[in-house]
């Protein structure tokens, strides 16, 4: 049987004809470079597969990191200084800003080492190796099925990463692709102290807000500085004021001569998931019925935290996370349903369908829809659930946090740290906490869920109990009103004396019952027939995808992305995905001065910012033309989790960080269009404009390497 690995190689080879006019769909897996190395270079780069990923020798793998889990970051000096985008360090900011000291709205830059501030639980991670072993697990599996093949399957997978990382400092997992067609090993170095170094104000890094989101041209300084800590000898280590700055084993040098339209780039970082296998059946659901769902209940949420925000300078910097991490895929999936829409993505999947059974005459398609038909309903109220619960009512998961007290189920060893951790986090949940504000989500959000919910799903209780107490508004104060977690006085107490019957007596607390009731519901009802039906789909998908590869050898099936390291690469371009509009690869400063609005919530700017901006005073860092460029678009197949990517041009130095799509790219998780999908990154030039001009941080842009990329001099 061929191996995965050789597939893919033969598409690739396949595929290389010509120089290709755009990008190239599909997120590359490092290890299967020298497949695509020759196409690569047709379109402009000048390295070696080798010299993106290697693991004899450094590569700029090693300048590449998982930041959080979530976005993508990269080392830029050899003093453990990282480049991430400011929505991704979001949270970090927030967390250290208050009405007084306001490091949203007035940035905030390190002038010393001792002025970085730490961040507990942040992590970056750095891949050390991965490794192809589908081999390894088919031939542990060989004559087993069933619960017997699956049980073989984890022990297998358990020793190959005992073995992998036992006593050499590393983590390890074994992570399946292509739906289970093939699993890789991935060890990685994971760092635990992380300090932030520098933020620009949000109305640079998130300048044009929720209204140019998603959309192009974009003006936005979308970055933040952080940095990374090792213990003396340059392994990970928990937070000390003994630990030094992490010596990287590579870090990316700037090109400070930029980028124009034609160029050749690459994205390099970690995207979180695409679904380009979705069937037709699949794809009419997520237009008709999951985007719209979840599109009105974060209207829903939305309604409700924006008027907080607007009311006081309290609320608004209290809110300001949970803002922007429900408005972004709100507008995403509104942005995602349009373009799936124009490029009759029905159409297109219902067509690829009907010659694949006319080739092959298979029936998997049919066996995908007869098991959607079953997991749609509980899809749904899994999303229904989430959006409740974890983008809903803050009080609801701080209740839960406090189950193994009440409940008694604690251990009194697990007693004690629980009742630990929850005395340290009680601080950070009040700073941001606001009980009026969380009534009202918990409300609106009840009333949504029921009116999308299905009978059959719907928690035992809560539609009757919502239309008893007259609507979801009045359901909630109800519970609020006779809760005692809302009351910041009355959990201080309770947490300092630790009364063992104290804490019992809150088990008849209402926010304490109703999200004990909304999980139970969900985790017996919901979720095992949801994780049961999404494991058969991909087991149908996994026969699927090696059905279309080997029916139609000439074209491309990229395997989708799964948040581990990828690269994807492209040009530097622009699109035209309207009649009559050409939408050009750059935006300058000048657009800035043409956006701004003074006192807008989205578009307005420091005065300072103005000033230097009006007398063109950008330093060394304008480009031939003399205009400072702010972003640019690129052909590079993107997805969440590649915020915070670097950009790199054709010599592997950094140009950019990736941090959006345009919103006629937002579709592109489950079609990609190359004419018209485009990736939005905030040039470098503007980043270290910012730094050095604007901020005077110059002594940050001195840490870095920084190449004239036009005649290769430093």
């Amino acid at each position: 049987m061929k191996t995965f690995v050789a597939r893919l190689a033969l598409l690739a080879a396949i595929t290389v004809v010509a120089t290709p006019s755009h990008g190239k769909e599909g997120m590359w897996i490092p290890t299967l470079l020298h497949a695509i190395e020759d196409d690569m270079q047709a379109l402009g780069l000048k390295l070696t597969a080798e010299d993106i990923y290697s693991i004899n020798h450094s590569s700029l793998k090693d300048a590449v990191v998982h930041f959080n889990g979530g976005c993508t970051a990269e080392m830029v000096s050899n003093h453990g200084l990282l480049l991430t985008n400011h929505h991704c360090g979001y949270g970090q900011i927030q967390s250290h800003s208050t009405v007084e000291n306001d490091l949203l709205t007035n940035g905030f830059w390190a002038k010393t080492l001792s002025e970085e501030l730490a961040n507990p639980g942040l992590t970056c991670t750095f891949i050390d190796r991965i490794e192809d072993v589908t081999l390894q697990l088919s031939r542990a599996c060989v004559g087993l099925s069933g619960e017997a093949r699956t049980k073989r399957m984890e022990e297998e997978k358990q020793a190959i990463v005992k073995r992998a990382t036992e006593g050499k400092g590393l983590e390890g997992k074994v992570v399946a692709f292509d739906f289970g067609n093939s699993h890789y090993l991935i060890t990685s170095k994971v760092f635990r102290d992380v300090r932030l170094v520098g933020a620009p104000p949000s109305a640079v890094g998130k300048f044009g807000g929720d209204t140019d989101n998603w959309v192009w041209p974009r003006h936005t300084g979308d970055f933040s500085v952080f940095r990374i800590y090792a213990d003396e000898n340059n392994n990970p280590a928990g937070y000390s004021e003994d630990n030094r700055p992490y010596v990287p084993a590579h870090h990316f040098p700037i090109n400070v001569g930029g980028v124009k339209d034609g160029d050749f780039t690459m994205v390099f970082g970690f995207p979180g998931r695409t679904e380009q296998y979705l069937t037709s059946d699949a794809v009419d659901h997520v237009v008709s019925r999951l985007n719209p769902m979840r599109i009105a209940m974060r209207d829903e949420g939305l309604a409700v935290i924006n008027a907080a925000r607007a009311s006081s300078d309290k609320l608004r910097i209290a809110y300001a996370a949970k803002q922007s991490s429900v408005a972004n895929a709100w507008k995403k999936w509104k942005g995602q349903n349009k373009g799936l829409k124009e490029l009759k993505a029905l159409d297109k999947k219902r067509a690829l369908e009907a010659q694949l059974k006319e080739a092959t005459g298979s029936e998997v398609v049919s066996e995908i829809a007869s098991l959607n038909a079953q997991y749609f309903p509980y899809l749904e109220a899994r999303a229904l659930f989430i959006e409740l619960v974890y983008y809903g009512a803050d009080v609801l998961n701080y209740a839960h946090g406090f189950a193994g007290l009440i409940e008694g189920s604690a251990t009194d060893d697990n007693r004690a740290q629980l009742l630990q951790g929850l005395c340290e986090a009680e601080p950070g949940f009040r700073k941001d906490f606001d009980p009026g504000v969380d009534e009202q989500l918990l409300g609106r959000l009840v009333d949504e869920s029921l009116r999308w919910m299905s009978s059959s799903m719907t928690p035992e209780g809560l539609r009757e109990e919502v239309a008893k107490a007259g609507g979801g508004q009045a359901w909630a104060a109800k519970l609020f009103d006779k809760s005692a977690f809302d009351d910041a006085e009355t959990m201080a107490k309770l947490l300092a004396n630790d009364n063992p019957r104290a804490w019992g007596k809150l088990a008849k607390d209402p926010v304490f019952q109703w999200i004990e009731r909304l999980r139970a519901h969900y985790f017996q009802n919901v979720a095992p027939e949801y994780g049961r039906l999404r494991g058969e789909i991909e087991r149908a998908s996994a026969q699927y995808t090696k059905a279309l590869r080997e029916a139609f050898p000439d074209r491309e099936f990229p395997v989708d992305a799964n948040s581990t390291l990828r690269l994807t690469y492209g040009k530097v371009e622009g699109s035209a995905p309207y009649d009559g509009m050409q939408y050009n690869p750059l935006s300058t400063a000048k657009g800035i001065l043409q956006k701004y609005i003074p006192g807008d919530a989205d578009f307005d700017m420091p005065q300072r910012l103005v000033d230097l901006l009006e007398r063109r005073e950008y330093g060394d860092y304008a480009n031939e033309s003399g205009e400072l460029v702010v972003c640019f678009t690129g052909s590079n197949h993107t997805t969440g989790g590649n915020s915070g990517s670097p950009a790199l041009d054709a010599e592997g130095r950094l140009v950019g960080i990736n941090f959006d799509r345009s919103w006629e790219s937002t579709m592109s998780d489950i079609l990609f269009d190359d004419t018209r999908c485009r990736n939005i990154m905030v040039d470098i030039r503007y980043v270290l404009w910012v730094m050095d001009v604007y901020a005077g941080a110059g002594h940050l842009v001195k840490e870095m390497t920084l190449v004239n990329g036009k005649e290769g001099e430093e």
